[in-house]
């Protein structure tokens, strides 16, 4: 059975690891950038885009898939004229 490390070991042992911050990789902003103009995996259409996220009963969902079906237009062509009503709505400039 192996020996109990006592309490002030290892305190002693984790104050000499460098912690995961410190040996985390700094990022500079320019590679951020690179990041987001290279070739990955994310398509060109969602590349400095963001996503927005919403919790709905199911059915709302249902329905918003049967009204793109019906228009012959995505989802997202719809959230996106929903949204810029909204912002008009509101005195916004519809940027959506």
């Amino acid at each position: 059975m192996p020996k109990k490390t006592s309490l002030n070991q290892a305190l002693s042992d984790a104050s000499k690891k460098p912690s995961k911050a410190e040996s985390a990789k700094k990022v500079e902003p320019d590679e951020i950038l690179a990041d987001e103009n290279s070739d990955s995996k994310v398509p060109p259409s969602r590349r400095g885009k963001r996503a927005i996220v919403g919790h709905f009963d199911p059915v709302v969902c249902k329905q918003l898939k049967l009204l793109a079906v019906e228009q012959d237009k995505s989802s997202q062509t719809l959230l996106t004229e929903a949204l810029n009503l909204l912002f008009e709505a509101y005195g916004k400039q519809p940027i959506a």
